[in-house]
């Protein structure tokens, strides 16, 4: 059998590392900033682009698309080629691929600090960066995919399997969740609105999860555990199982991050459904990594490079156990909207992708430089501070989101809110937040090290480009016998097809009914679209992340219903593109904030605490928001966005946007005068901050017009 010659390209995953440690740096840099401002607020600095709201999805999406998403870039150009023993399809490709996703991340950093956001979680990029996405990922999905073809290598090895469905399942749920009409170069709304605009996002996001920070990590493990550990992947058939149940249950779980909401029943029961039965797959591909070890358990003593991944695998197993029983009604009671979620994610986050993250470079960097890694013992210190980092972040916010809960839950012996201030439950947890700084700081220590550790390893060695390498050409012959599955490895263009048709029937099972069947969402007849001012006031909201920190869905618990009003119905969110329902309460709810609901309170101050929160509300944690009483409100976009939500189904008259200024001007005037009455207010109608008050004195009074 003649062998045949060619090389691995080292180049682009040399850059892909580059990019990951580099991005890496920046996300959790101001990851800390947003931690250390939830206790020190004057860290927002007074400035528009620096504050918790609009800085906080520049971590997440640095964190998850930068730090993380150049990891698994990195480890699958280099995984990818030796299993399939071959050179990426393309060299162009790849570094289309490679510059064109910095240049979204680069956006991304511009844009968001900037205010131009969706606002839906991990999807808040605007439409002319979601364009640049889809077309990336598609030139990454075609090298792939013509790489897999093009191999030498007849069987596709487990890895390969989880790089597939990645692809496939990221590409729909981009696409899908990015369904959205533009008014402005970089805004846009939602196609869907109010309750379907969830369903869609939560349908996204934790299949973002799923199928960005889990699968792709799934293959990596499947690689480069078993390499580190020099021992085979502990079982083939549990594999089998563990991709095909993971990548078809996946898909179904997302409603149960919308549970007691106005989603109807039966998706939030179909979401709970499946995220119970996740537990099985999961917990099979820990074992199935855990169990590869055997044999190897005194290495792991002494390996820093183990040591990483048996904590990442575990961590793995810590949040894929944790999820499901989130998704239990009586447990998601008590946890969500607290910080008990942030706790959750980040067990993820730091122990699985990090830490897994971590391994792979040791493990990768001196191979591609022909050396050894330079301290083993700065591994290992790296190892336990980051380990600590983790335990010190974590629990205190486990705790703080146990006392949140419990706090806005009590009541007197005669049934009054013990803590009717909401005020008093974040006091009460800002040693809970210092503690969590304190372990990101040892987290960011320990990644510190292992740059220096890298640099120093690159230094003694010699860098590969193009590292040598042969193998026979495969062969087109008929094998006869084998499993079905056996034979469908052999067969990538059906493998794909299959994967898209397992995580395709779940998301139509639950998006379609959802969106067709208008039983789903019953209308109310005294919910009417939002004027020209508070469409305007709306999108400053949306702009300055107050999202971030405030729901506005009151759930049917009394209380609830007590601290805020009656509890929130679909038909009231008809309008709402997108939906603005949150994932956290650093604030209270505000969908009872507008007149006339129970703790309405007047413009005036509305105006003093968006000027300084501690004016209304002493030992507030919330920014300053200086800009919103000096800028001009544009009102130049009013007839844009009148027409665009008219598009959208939003009942304007025709022609409505000719005269929607005079109307925004009139009411504009009407909470000017009423601010100039008090005796320390000065203002004017066309300020920001006038368009703010006007959303925020509508919210919820549209039920209250009902009765």
């Amino acid at each position: 059998m003649s062998m045949e010659k060619f090389s691995y390209d080292n180049k682009i995953v040399k850059y892909f590392v580059i990019a990951s440690v580099v991005f890496g740096i920046v996300g959790m840099l101001v990851g800390l900033t947003i931690a250390t401002q939830l206790f020190w607020p004057a860290l927002n600095m007074n400035i528009p682009y620096t504050t918790f709201g609009r800085i906080r999805p520049l971590h997440t999406n640095a964190v998850i698309f930068a730090f993380v998403g150049n990891a698994i870039f990195a480890g699958v150009y280099y995984s990818m080629q030796r299993l399939l023993k071959t050179r990426m399809f393309s060299d162009a490709l790849s570094w289309i691929h490679f510059w064109g996703w910095q240049l979204i991340i680069v956006a991304a950093a511009i844009t968001l600090p900037l205010g131009l956001t969706t606002t839906k979680e991990y999807a808040e990029l605007e439409w002319p960066i979601d364009i640049a996405i889809t077309i990336i990922w598609v030139v990454f999905g075609i090298n792939m995919i013509g790489t897999i073809i093009k191999r030498r290598e007849r069987h596709m090895y487990v890895a390969i399997w989880f790089y597939i469905a990645t692809f496939v399942t990221v590409a729909v749920l981009h696409v899908v969740n990015s369904f959205e009409l533009p008014v402005l170069a970089f805004k846009s709304y939602s196609l869907f609105a109010g309750v379907q605009d969830a369903l869609v996002q939560w349908w996204y996001g934790h299949n973002a999860v799923a199928f960005f920070l889990t699968t792709p990590y799934l293959g990596l493990m499947y690689y480069f555990l078993p390499k580190a550990a020099n021992r085979p992947v502990f079982s083939y058939k549990l594999s089998i199982i563990h991709f095909w149940s993971l990548i078809f249950i996946y898909i179904w779980a997302g409603p149960h991050h919308l549970l007691y909401s106005a989603l109807p029943n039966w998706a939030q029961t179909l979401g709970t459904t499946f995220s119970l039965m996740l537990i099985a797959p999961s917990w099979g591909g820990m074992l199935n990594g855990l169990m590869t070890l055997r044999g190897a358990w005194d290495r792991v003593r002494e390996d820093p490079i183990l040591k990483f991944m048996v904590v990442a695998v575990t961590a793995y197993g810590m949040s894929t156990f944790e999820g499901p029983m989130l998704s239990l009604k009586n447990f998601n009671a008590i946890t969500h909207f607290t910080d008990w979620i942030v706790a959750h994610v980040h067990i993820g986050g730091l122990g699985w992708n990090g830490f897994l993250t971590f391994g792979m470079l040791y493990w990768m960097v001196p191979r591609m430089w022909g050396t050894k890694l330079y301290s083993v013992k700065n591994a290992n210190l790296h190892f336990w501070l980051g380990t600590l980092g983790i335990i010190i972040y974590a629990l205190p916010l486990y705790w703080g989101g146990v006392v949140q809960s419990l706090m806005w839950k009590e009541f007197t012996p005669d049934g009054f809110l013990m803590y009717a201030n909401f005020l008093e439950t974040v006091t009460k947890i800002l040693p809970f937040y210092m503690l969590r700084a304190l372990g990101g700081l040892l987290y960011f220590s320990g990644v510190i090290i292992m740059v220096f550790n890298l640099l120093k390893t690159v230094k003694t060695g010699k860098f590969i480009a193009n590292e040598e390498a042969e193998a026979p050409a495969l062969e087109k012959v008929r094998i006869v016998g084998g499993t079905f599955h056996s034979a469908l490895e052999r067969k990538p263009v059906q493998f794909t097809i299959l994967a898209l048709v397992a995580i395709l029937i779940g998301g139509i099972a639950e998006i379609v009914p959802t969106y067709l069947i208008k039983s789903n969402i019953p209308t109310i007849a005294s919910v009417k679209p939002y004027t020209p001012l508070e469409l305007q006031g709306r999108d400053i909201y949306i702009r300055e992340g107050c999202v971030g920190c405030h729901s506005q869905l009151v759930r049917p618990f009394r209380s609830e219903t007590e601290r805020y009003g009656e509890y929130s119905k679909a038909g009231e969110y008809v309008y709402d593109h997108p939906f603005l329902w949150g994932s956290r309460r650093t604030g209270p709810d505000l969908h009872r904030e507008g007149l006339g609901n129970k703790n309405a309170k007047p413009n005036s101050w509305h105006f003093k605490h968006m000027y300084d929160p501690r004016i209304t509300s002493p030992g507030s944690i919330m920014p300053r928001y200086l800009w919103l009483h000096e800028n001009t409100l544009d009102i130049s976009t009013t007839a844009a966005k009148i027409s665009a939500m008219r598009t959208l189904g939003v009942p304007y008259p025709e022609g409505y946007e000719e005269q929607a200024n005079i109307d925004l001007q009139k009411q504009a005037d009407e909470i000017a005068a009423n601010l100039n009455a008090e005796e320390d207010i000065e203002t004017s109608g066309d300020k920001e901050i006038i368009a703010l008050i006007a959303y925020l004195q509508r919210l919820g009074t549209d039920i209250n017009a009902e009765k």
